[in-house]
């Protein structure tokens, strides 16, 4: 859990230093822009005010700083526009429309509707003017749009980020299972090999008694839960099974295992149903998950357990009539670690997921809960 706390502080600062960073930028890039646009407002003034003393000019005045003036500008769009629309003049623009007169009248009325122009009275009479129409500079647009894109880059960092971080986390956990399911499996075969030789024994020395059969039963119980062990140490093979005979064998178990007041159904169709699985780690499952059902119900209750085959997959739903789970919990119960038990691992849902959803390639997920009525878990695995 510590981890896991870890992985989540992690990821906080990640995305909290990403909004940081964005909107430093934003801010940032929205003052530089707001500053060159003045400094082009700036230049287009003293511009049109070129225009204006070139217009106003007779032949003794001296042009030499007019024209400086209006030749030096070589990125900032311009178009000046008579008082009855039409194009007198333009400069700095990429044309590619076959149509060049109509393209940059359009284009002009455009920068006059946008606000973007400076008038110039040509004389006495208010309506002789030109407008000297301007766009922003390719400069002042990229600089626009570079915030954005360093906002997207950013964001993909911070995704790459929290995948790592995911990636390394799920590959510690998997060396942990496979560990602990390694070592578990080593440190349960000594001993099962020894109590398998005393029920040989006990079987010679008391031929007639009853009890020996079960304590046998019981060894090879021990034996088989070894055997999970080291199947979810390695990567078992799934072979063509009968879930049918699968939920027979959990009933069966789960009857003899608890009291007499956990009523356990199973609804299975006519037909056997026969599905690519690992026999031994699906019992394990369905166990699991009516072990879970009989401590939610208290010892006393009723689990139903259902196989429904369907066209494209084959789905167990295992119900029952117990306390229910939270809503809030409803994300976490198939985390490591978490459990409403006051005594337990959490480990068992856990499991039961890393063996639907990575060894057979199906869904587990709780289908329905509610608190004081009970819970429904479904898997769903593919034909």
């Amino acid at each position: 859990m510590q981890w896991t706390d870890r992985i989540r502080q992690v990821k906080i600062l990640l995305v909290v230093a990403a909004v940081v960073i964005a909107v430093a930028s934003l801010v940032v890039s929205h003052l530089l822009v707001a500053d060159l646009q003045r400094e082009e407002r700036s230049k287009m003034q003293v511009w049109a005010q070129a225009m204006d003393a070139l217009n106003q000019a007779d032949a003794n005045t001296d042009l030499t700083l007019a024209l400086a003036v209006i030749q030096g500008n070589n990125t900032i769009p311009v178009i000046v526009l008579n008082a009855d629309g039409t194009v007198a003049d333009y400069r700095n623009l990429d044309i590619q429309e076959a149509d060049t007169a109509t393209y940059v009248a359009s284009y002009g009325q455009r920068m006059r509707q946008a606000g973007n122009y400076i008038k110039i009275q040509l004389g006495g009479d208010e309506g002789d003017y030109q407008l000297v129409c301007y766009d922003e500079s390719s400069l002042l647009k990229r600089l626009t749009q570079w915030p954005y894109v360093q906002l997207g880059i950013v964001m993909v960092f911070v995704v790459v980020a929290i995948f790592a971080l995911l990636s390394s986390k799920k590959a510690e956990q998997n060396k942990v299972w496979v560990g602990l399911s390694k070592e578990t499996a080593h440190q349960l075969g000594t001993p099962i090999s020894s109590l398998m030789a005393w029920v040989e024994i006990l079987r010679e020395s008391y031929p007639d008694d009853s009890l020996i059969p079960e304590m046998a039963q019981d060894v090879r119980r021990l034996e088989r839960i070894a055997e999970r062990f080291s199947k979810i140490g390695s990567l078992p093979e799934p072979v063509d099974a009968s879930m049918n005979e699968v939920l027979a064998h959990v009933v069966d178990y789960m009857d003899r295992r608890t009291s007499k007041k956990v009523a356990m159904e199973c609804h299975l169709p006519d037909h056997e149903v026969r599905v690519r699985m690992n026999a031994s780690l699906f019992e394990w499952v369905i166990e699991n998950l009516c072990k879970n059902a009989v401590d939610a119900m208290e010892g006393s209750g009723r689990i139903v357990l259902t196989l429904i085959d369907e066209a494209e997959r084959v789905a167990i739903e295992v119900a029952d009539n117990g306390k229910g789970i939270r809503k809030k919990d409803l994300k976490s119960v198939f985390t490591p670690g978490f459990t409403t038990k006051k005594r337990g691992w959490g480990l068992g849902l856990s499991l039961a997921k890393r063996i639907v959803e990575e060894y057979h390639r199906g869904k587990i997920f709780v289908k329905q809960s509610e608190l004081g009525v009970g819970t429904t878990f479904r898997i769903e695995l593919k034909r």
